[in-house]
C-alpha cells in the first residue's frame, strides 16, 4: 500500500473506532439510570461503597434513601455522562481495540501477531481485576476515612467529587495490575533479565509501597496497603517467570556452545549434554580441506 492508502486505511479505522465509542457512550448514559434485568444500573453501582456506609455517618434528607449531593446546575448531566463515556468505553474495548488491530496486523509477523494478541487478551484480564478489587477495597477505605470525624461530622459527598474517586481508584487499580505483563515483556526483550530482578527486589517492593501511598487518593490507608500488596504479589510472579525463561534461555545458550555454565550460574545436572564430537577429517597428510 501506498502512503496515501495507509493514511486512508487509517482514517476508516479511527472512524470506526470513534462511531463505537459514540454509541458505548450513549448506551452506557442510559444504563446510567436504567437496569438491564438482573444487572444494577451504573448509578447503583456507583453510590454502592457510599451507600454502605453505616446511616449514622451520611448525609440523608429522606430517611432510608441514599443519594449524592449536587452543588452545581448540570451537574448530575455531566456526572452521568462522564460515567457513560467510560463505561462505553469499556463495553465497546473489543470493537475499537480490533480497529487498531486490523490497521497494525499486516506489518507484523506471525508470531509477533499470536504474541500481541495474548498480551491484549491478558491486559483486559488484569485490569478488569484490579478495577474489580478497586471496587471491594473502596467502601472500606471510606469508613476508614469518615471515621475520623467522630461524632462531630457528618458525611454529605458532593456528587462529582465522589465518583471522581471512584473512578480514579477503578483506573489506578486497573493500571497498576499491568506491572507483571510490563516486566515479563521486558524480560522477554532482555532488557530486564532475571539476576537484576533478583538484586533490585528489596528496592522495587519498597518503590511500590511508596507508589501506592502517592497513587491512592485521598490517604486511604486500607486501599494504599491492598494496592501495594497487590502489586507486590503479581510482582513477585513476574520475577517468577522471568527466573524460569532466563534459566530455559541459559541452558540452551550453553548447550548450543555460546557459553559456559559457570557464567549462567547453572548446576551440573542442568546442563543438557554435550553433542557429540564430530570425527575429525581423514583427509591426507599435506592436503588441506578445500584440495
Amino acid at each position: 500500500m501506498s502512503l496515501r492508502e495507509h493514511l486512508y486505511e487509517l482514517r476508516h479505522r479511527l472512524g470506526l473506532a470513534i462511531l463505537a465509542l459514540l454509541v458505548g457512550c450513549i448506551a452506557g448514559f442510559l444504563w446510567f439510570q436504567w437496569w438491564i434485568g438482573p444487572i444494577p444500573s451504573l448509578g447503583h453501582l456507583l453510590t454502592g461503597p457510599y451507600c454502605a456506609l453505616p446511616a449514622g455517618v451520611r448525609f440523608e434528607p429522606i430517611p432510608g434513601k441514599c443519594q449524592l449531593l449536587q452543588t452545581q446546575p448540570f451537574e448530575a448531566f455531566l456526572i452521568q455522562f462522564k460515567v457513560g463515556l467510560a463505561a462505553g468505553a469499556v463495553l465497546t474495548s473489543p470493537f475499537w481495540l480490533y480497529q487498531i488491530w486490523a490497521f497494525i496486523t499486516p506489518g507484523l509477523y506471525d508470531n509477533e501477531r499470536k504474541f500481541t494478541r495474548i498480551f491484549v487478551i491478558l491486559a483486559t484480564i488484569l485490569f478488569a481485576c484490579g478495577a474489580v478489587l478497586a471496587y471491594f477495597v473502596v467502601p472500606k477505605g471510606l469508613q476508614v476515612l469518615v471515621s475520623f470525624g467522630g461524632d462531630q461530622f457528618i458525611t454529605a459527598l458532593a456528587a462529582n467529587e465522589y465518583i471522581s474517586f471512584v473512578l480514579v481508584m477503578l483506573l489506578i487499580f486497573g493500571v497498576s495490575f499491568e506491572l507483571p505483563l510490563l516486566i515479563t515483556m521486558l524480560n522477554r526483550i532482555g532488557v530486564l533479565p532475571y539476576r537484576n530482578l533478583a538484586r533490585w527486589r528489596r528496592g522495587i517492593i519498597f518503590a511500590l509501597f511508596v507508589f501506592a501511598a502517592v497513587a491512592t487518593p485521598g490517604t486511604d490507608p486500607i486501599g494504599m496497603l491492598a494496592l501495594a500488596g497487590a502489586m507486590t504479589v503479581l510482582f513477585e510472579v513476574a520475577v517468577q517467570i522471568a527466573r524460569i525463561h532466563d534459566r530455559k534461555k541459559d541452558q540452551q545458550a550453553v548447550a548450543e556452545g555460546w557459553g559456559d555454565p559457570e557464567d549462567y550460574d547453572l548446576k551440573p545436572e542442568n546442563v543438557p549434554d554435550e553433542p557429540a564430537a564430530k570425527p575429525k577429517s581423514e583427509t591426507p597428510a599435506g592436503f588441506d580441506d578445500v584440495t
